[in-house]
């Protein structure tokens, strides 16, 4: 796929992510429902893989990166994302991991010694400001959640999760891991590490079968894990990890949009400047260092 191909499908189907997130909320503990998540990803990949003779052998330091793809990208940043949305709304959940553009920045900085453009760095300033007015009424409005504080802290630790994940995937996919065979094992060892959490704090591992969860978890399954990741990871190879981080920036506008067409939300200033500010900002981190390869 293109670049822009792949930059939408990532924004779509996260988009729309954060609403059926909420969906699992209720009988299944959060930690156990992001192992189910995984799990099952990771097991339809696998079944692919095998259907389609992919290469599925790989060395022990492959499989040590993979690793540490799938406890940071797949394990820890979505525990913190179910547990963030279980204290305080999606909105500001989406606020925090706006950050995540900047965090990129950063590590790709200190990490492979990509120069910080100043394109890229405008850019990130304008999405993370649009952000910040698109949810401006809600903020006002307060979090409405139980423990706000507790919430926060877990949105940006996802972030920073997010991010470091991001970089590994990066380093991963210039190795010439392949991105089904690194995304199959990455979810399956994030699921294995969640699990493995769930168990030690004593987390029952139920299971809800009402349509709700069933649909919800085959969607964050399929699309949201599978399709999504696959995009992304292909994104960060063609188009490096800071830019491809302004994927989550232009996802909050996604949910905003069905928010809007489903829930009822009202427009109001602040909403339009901070989408013009998103899309500005689009334009400086996608374009300010040149075409993008593909």
């Amino acid at each position: 796929m293109r670049v822009l191909g792949l930059y939408l499908v990532s924004v779509l189907i996260w988009g729309s992510t954060w609403l059926a997130i909420t969906f699992q909320f209720g009988t299944v503990p959060p930690a156990v429902s992001v192992a189910y998540r995984f799990a099952l990803a990771g097991l339809i990949l696998l079944a692919w893989a095998l259907l389609m003779g992919l290469r599925l052998r790989f060395s022990r330091s492959d499989h040590l990166w993979m690793a540490l793809q799938g406890l940071l990208l797949f394990g820890v940043n979505y525990m913190c994302v179910y547990l963030a949305e279980t204290e305080i709304t999606s909105g500001l959940v989406a606020v925090a991991f706006s950050l995540l553009v900047i965090l990129n920045i950063v590590f790709t900085r200190f990490f492979f010694g990509t120069p910080l453009k100043p394109s890229a760095l405008i850019g990130a300033g304008l999405g993370i400001g649009g952000i910040v007015l698109v949810f401006l009424p809600e903020i006002v409005r307060g979090t409405g959640g139980r423990n706000p504080t507790l919430g926060i802290l877990f949105a940006l630790g996802g972030a920073l999760s997010a991010s470091l994940g991001n970089i590994v995937a990066s380093r991963n996919h210039g190795r010439g891991l392949p991105v089904v065979q690194m995304n199959t094992f990455g979810m399956l060892y994030g699921a294995l590490f969640v699990a493995v959490f769930a168990l030690v704090t004593r987390q029952p591992f139920v299971f809800d079968w009402s349509p709700r969860y069933l649909l919800s978890l085959a969607y964050l399954a399929v699309f949201g894990s599978i399709l999504a990741f696959g995009a992304f990871i292909s994104l960060l190879g063609r188009i490096g990890a800071d830019r491809a981080g302004y994927v989550t920036v232009a996802i909050p506008i996604v949910a905003l949009l069905l928010s809007a067409s489903f829930e009822g939300l009202r427009w109001q200033a602040s909403l339009v400047l901070g989408i013009l500010l998103c899309l500005a900002g689009n334009v400086a981190v996608l374009y300010g260092k040149g075409t993008p390869r593909g």
